[in-house]
């Protein structure tokens, strides 16, 4: 026994020793979090039976670790690969009913120590239905601990993909950096992502890749609906657009066909840009889907069993307070036609059967309802309304036209002095104009050029306008003087005919600077939706996210840093092209510039200039900033001191900018970084000559050559998808909501003395502005439209927040936390300011607190909050 036991001691020493040149084996553990299509899918519940056969015939969900730290000569120097190790239990683990719970997995895998540290993990998905991968976490990994996958994405069968899906750590590299192992998956992941240019793109696909605008006339079902493509031409520049690879139209090989209701949602975006399947952000989708496809054929139909126009405010008021009743055969209409999720969002029920809409927050104040019809709100909402975004220091007096003279005569303002003298309490034009205490909403010359084409080939009939306002020493603007022109051919040049309007209160003369306002709302709300919203958010950031996408691995840390800021932009524009700014879409039907209006926006796209997306230098540019704004101490330079979107926007400006100065110094210590990574340099490139290709030429571009080109550049492209997106956005339904305030089209002229319309003024002026202004049906489309648009969704990413887990690296983390302080800090003073009685410009003769700003919001129609990324 002694000896037994000896030999057994000796045998185990030997076995220590020997030990030392043999690898020792062990076993790393983790879970995975997928979301599975959902069990009440109807479509997935063959798949899922499917699924469980698959599993028990061995065709399981694998996964193999890539080795970060030692190559394999025979796999072209990538990483060593592990063995296979499967899901388990995938049969026996609960599925959650509800859409969008998570099912969590085991997984083990056998690991030794010539493996070293795992750094990629190859995903193959053996079954017949797709899943959403959200993470992948390694525990007790030797010399390491835990490791992070954060996933996040759409895993198809094995079989749809040329390569098998790979997943990265949360391990961020410079592509010099990149440990040699992964350097070859890093590449062949870009190379999958950008795709080869050519075939038909299904769902599921993963390619990033650039088309034209040529996808929103539909020429097939007539010439009326056929448009320009928009990209590509000096006439007509725009940003790029994903590619969607539909074949072209019959009529026109230039212009790409469409899809068909009901498959409008099938419109290709790289799937990983795809609304989230099981969550709110669907529900948004199918609501612009019914929107055109049942809600308003159902407005239509409720509009031809009334009078076709509403004759009053109190009928307007009655949808948001009182409601409609719905006549008996409409009802059954809705309830054979509409889902009843959609019933109750569109079709209220308070006792009886009611077309009733939530109140907008300008008219929730019931102790003054006309509250809105004030000259003090209507110059507030330049600064704190839906489009803060114009408004601009008058520098010359009158104000002058920068239209093309070899083209355009005599589109210089009227103006007088007389005009306006009287209104300036107690200045002289020219003391006003030196104490810089005049400005103008100036939407003359954006209009001018196509404004014979639009009264005479759309139902519309408006004019170009100025506005000039002044500067009263309570911080608030008083309009003094509105300008409506028409043009008016002179010889072989295009002049115009001006119209002066002043304000009055009372009797006739009152209506007509009411409609005079009204038609410079009219160009304010198109100029809001085609340019300040569409262009200059959605539109100029899609080629960022492809870019993006395309060129920087999600290992590359400015991968990383902008990546949130790209959610769901993708699909919500594809949507919008579908439904939206098409031709003969809910836009061309309710805004003014018709047809025109996407072609109006292009035009308009030959002056933007990215640097001036930066809120300080805009503010300079429109003459609002007194000399540069280099940060908060600089506040003092705002000419108008309560100027609610300046104020909170440079706030916020400069907290994404120190966010982004933090992270990137940490990533790139010297200028000659920035230069020699080869990732960031194709991906600028590409943005500026494919993306923004139209644009290529202009000498504002950053150069991209050292750090501070860098954090600009970071920074613009975050403001503009979350606070300049913000801002133009969920106040859609707070001021657009309640259309008079903000009419989309006007369908008649000012009425004249001397005619029968002006006759008709004087005896009924509410039924005159609803007969000129939009009519019942396009104004019950845009409150159902923007009462979408403006809605908060349950899992709304707002600023600063990300997903747990998301780098490893501690200086980047500790400054964006240090960023969700700051933004935190920013929640309180502007609720501070929201109550200060001085800052007049703050809540209004309406009490609306300005809150779009606000970095966090609230479900639904809060008109509060920054989401991360341009999402609806």
């Amino acid at each position: 026994m002694i000896l037994g036991n000896l030999a057994s001691s000796v045998g185990n020493v030997v076995g220590d020793i020997t030990g030392l040149n043999k690898p020792s084996k062990n076993t790393i553990t983790g879970s995975v979090v997928i979301v599975k299509k959902n069990v009440l899918d109807f479509t997935a519940v063959h798949s899922t039976v499917a699924d469980s056969l698959f599993e028990l015939l061995g065709n399981q969900v694998s996964l193999q670790l890539v080795s970060a730290e030692n190559p394999d000569p025979a796999n072209d120097n990538g990483g060593k690969l592990g063995k296979l190790a499967t899901l388990e239990y995938w049969n026996l683990t609960y599925t959650p009913l509800l859409a969008g719970d998570d099912s969590l997995y085991k997984v083990s895998f056998e690991w030794d120590e010539e493996f070293g540290i795992p750094g990629a993990i190859i995903l193959r998905n053996n079954h017949t239905a797709e899943f959403f991968l959200k993470t992948i976490t390694l525990e007790n990994v030797p010399g390491e601990g835990r490791i992070h996958f954060v996933c996040n994405s759409w895993v198809y069968p094995d079989r749809r993909y040329k390569k098998p899906r790979i997943f990265f750590s949360n391990k961020t590299y410079l592509p010099h950096e990149t440990p040699a192992a992964l350097r070859k998956f890093r590449e062949e992941e870009l190379q999958v992502l950008r795709g080869d240019g050519t075939g038909q793109l299904k769902t599921g696909d993963r390619v990033y890749d650039y088309a034209l605008y040529n996808d929103l006339g539909d020429p097939d079902k007539g010439a009326d609906l056929a448009r320009p493509v928009l990209g590509g031409l000096a006439q007509y520049p725009y940003p790029r657009r994903g590619r969607t690879s539909r074949p072209p139209s019959k009529t026109d090989p230039k212009t790409e066909s469409r899809l068909f209701l009901p498959n409008i949602l099938n419109i290709y975006v790289p799937r990983d840009e795809q609304f989230a399947h099981l969550k709110l952000s669907d529900f948004i989708a199918y609501n612009l889907k019914g929107l055109v496809n049942q809600i308003i054929p159902l407005l239509e139909a409720f509009v031809n069993y009334t009078p076709n126009e509403f004759d009053s405010f109190k009928d307007v008021d009655n949808l948001f307070f009182s409601g409609l009743p719905l006549p008996t055969d409409l009802i059954n209409q809705v309830a054979n036609n509409i889902p009843l999720e959609m019933m109750g969002e569109f079709f209220r029920s308070d006792g009886q059967q009611l077309l009733k809409f939530p109140v907008p927050k300008l008219i929730e104040d019931r102790s003054n309802p006309f509250a809105w019809r004030t000259d003090e709100e209507f110059g507030r909402e330049m600064l704190a309304g839906l489009n803060p975004l114009l408004i601009q220091l008058l520098k010359e007096f009158p104000p002058v036209s920068n239209l093309d003279p070899r083209v355009y005569v005599n589109q210089n303002s009227s103006i007088t002095k007389q005009d306006i003298e009287y209104n300036l309490d107690g200045l002289t034009v020219e003391e006003a104009l030196s104490s810089k205490r005049l400005f103008i909403l100036d939407h003359h010359d954006t209009i001018m050029p196509y404004l014979q084409t639009i009264n005479e080939y759309t139902e519309a009939k408006t004019y170009a306008s100025r506005t000039i306002l002044f500067l009263r020493g309570d911080g608030t603007l008083k309009p003094v003087a509105i300008e409506l022109s028409l043009p008016k051919m002179e010889e072989d040049k295009i002049g115009c005919v001006n119209k002066v309007y002043t304000p009055a209160e009372h009797g006739v003369e009152g209506w007509i600077w009411m409609l005079a306002k009204a038609f410079v709302n009219v160009n304010d709300s198109g100029h809001h939706q085609l340019v300040s919203h569409w262009l200059n958010t959605h539109a100029v950031l899609e080629p960022f996210v492809i870019a993006t996408n395309r060129q920087l691995s999600v290992v590359h840390p400015i991968y990383k840093l902008l990546h949130p800021h790209f959610r769901d932009t993708m699909t919500i524009n594809a949507l919008a092209r579908e439904l939206l700014i098409n031709a003969n879409g809910i836009i061309e039907r309710t805004f003014c510039p018709g047809k025109y209006s996407l072609e109006m926006s292009s035009v308009i796209y030959k002056s933007w200039n990215f640097m001036d997306q930066a809120l300080p230098n805009d503010l300079k540019k429109r003459g609002i900033a007194d000399g540069d704004i280099k940060s908060l101490d600089d506040l003092d330079r705002l000419l108008i001191k309560d100027y609610p979107y300046a104020v909170d926007g440079l706030k916020i400006w400069f907290a994404i900018e120190n966010w982004v100065r933090d992270y990137c110094s940490f990533y790139y210590k010297t200028d000659e970084m920035v230069q020699r990574d080869p990732e960031l340099q194709a991906w600028w490139k590409e943005l500026r000559e494919v993306g923004h290709g139209d644009k290529k030429d202009e000498p504002w571009w950053p150069k991209m050559q050292n750090l501070e080109d860098l954090i600009q550049s970071c920074t613009i492209i975050i403001w503009i998808a979350s606070a300049l997106h913000a801002a133009v956005n969920y106040g859609q339904y707070a001021f657009g909501g309640y259309f008079p305030n903000r009419p989309t089209l006007s369908r008649r002229f000012m009425p004249e003395k001397g005619t029968p319309e002006y006759a008709e003024l004087e005896k009924n002026p509410e039924k005159v502005f609803f007969r000129t202004m939009s009519s019942q049906l396009q104004s019950l489309t845009v409150i159902t439209v923007v009462e979408t648009l403006s809605n908060h969704a349950s899992d709304e990413v707002y600023l600063g927040q990300r997903t747990p887990n998301w780098t490893t690296d501690a200086v980047p983390l500790q400054a964006s936390d240090a960023f969700n302080r700051r933004l935190a800090e920013i929640e309180g003073v502007i609720l501070k300011m929201n109550i200060d009685k001085k800052l007049k410009n703050r809540i209004g003769p309406v009490n609306v607190p300005y809150n779009l700003l606000h970095p966090t919001g609230e479900i639904g129609i809060s008109g509060k909050g920054i989401p991360n990324s341009i999402s609806i």
